[in-house]
């Protein structure tokens, strides 16, 4: 059999050997370059049993799952990349038990000068409180695991920024941090002209109840995704549990259809730190159900997001791109394997 044959032959039995590949394996990754302060940059370290707030070190939280691994990893690469004083960033990852090792071994290999932490979310936490929504992606446990971020992340970390896993930052992170949230709990990015009623179904508009809790409110859409969190304020105030009693109603009566956001809406909007637009420019996966190309919003760009159904890597891999996944594409860290070795 000549060498030309028998390759013709390994790709033609390719798809049958990947569908027998278990879809739990969890992907490779590059290491990325070691990034380091620069020297206006205050050296500091931080443990998670440090007792006291620290100023100069920024805190930002993602969660980690097999799914949407990739796009963390390109995520905390893109901060790094872009942080004027980057040893000072640390992450705080949020995880469930299930493969947290494996977790904790490829950040760690992939990211070895990452100061981070892995904390563990029991889903049993709000299984029973999430009802079935407009995207299956939306009704994942570790969807839910933002609300609990007081909960778990150590007392002295005070405030952090949240970050979805579709993302990647392109300005340095301090700005945000430095964001003065006055007396608001949560700074983000405010959209004023969204149609607010399209967010919650007609029982819940038919209700004078439910509609009280947005009255004397302006109420403003804003995007889950990004946001700087006052974690001190957030614990004063029990925030957590007002989210948790509106997701009982939810499972109750079926008020929304769209997962972990309206909770959030009807906790917080309105009394939100606007944030620039330019830190979420979001909805770059399209719409929930079709996940169609779009364009950039107008304005200056620090922070691109793949909300939506369509995600740059999967439109990548599928050879069906959007224009703007090119954006992405320069930190994505993925290790490519070669369909057939030459050895």
């Amino acid at each position: 059999m000549s060498v030309l044959c028998l390759r013709l032959c390994l790709f033609l039995l390719l798809p049958i050997a990947i569908s027998s590949v278990s879809t739990t394996d969890l992907p490779s990754f590059r290491e990325a370059p070691a990034f380091r302060n620069g020297r206006e940059c205050s050296k500091t370290t931080w443990s998670p049993d440090d007792r006291t707030h620290n100023p100069s070190i920024i805190h930002i939280a993602m969660t980690l799952d097999a799914i949407y691994l990739r796009g963390s990893v390109a995520g905390v690469f893109s901060v790094l990349q872009h942080a004027s004083c980057p040893e000072n960033v640390v992450f705080h990852f949020i995880a469930t038990h299930r493969r947290s090792a494996d977790l904790r071994r490829i950040i760690s290999s992939t990211f070895p000068y990452l100061t981070f932490q892995i904390y563990h979310f029991d889903p049993n936490l709000v299984l029973s409180k999430i009802s079935s929504s407009i995207r299956r992606a939306l009704d994942q446990p570790l969807n839910y695991a933002r609300i609990y971020l007081a909960d778990l992340l150590p007392a002295a970390v005070r405030r952090v920024i949240y970050l979805d896993s579709d993302l990647v930052v392109v300005d340095d992170a301090a700005k945000l941090w430095r964001i003065d949230l006055g007396r608001h709990v949560v700074g983000a990015p405010e959209y004023c002209h969204a149609n607010f009623t399209n967010y919650f179904t007609s029982r819940f508009w038919s209700s004078q109840g439910y509609r009280a809790a947005l009255k004397g409110r302006k109420a403003c859409y804003f995007n889950t995704g990004v946001m700087v969190i006052d974690l001190g304020r957030w614990r004063e105030g029990r925030f957590t549990v007002k989210l948790e009693t509106w997701m009982r109603i939810q499972k109750r009566h079926r008020i929304y259809e769209l997962g972990s956001l309206p909770p959030f809406l009807l906790v917080f909007a309105g009394d939100v730190e606007p944030v620039e637009h330019r830190w979420n420019q979001h909805g770059l996966g399209g719409d929930n159900l079709e996940g169609l190309c779009r364009n950039l919003h107008p304005g200056p760009v620090s922070l691109l997001h793949w909300s939506g159904k369509g995600k740059p890597w999967l439109r990548i891999d599928s050879r069906r791109p959007c224009p703007l996944d090119s954006l992405w594409a320069p930190y994505d860290l993925f290790r490519y394997s070669p369909l057939i070795s030459d050895s």
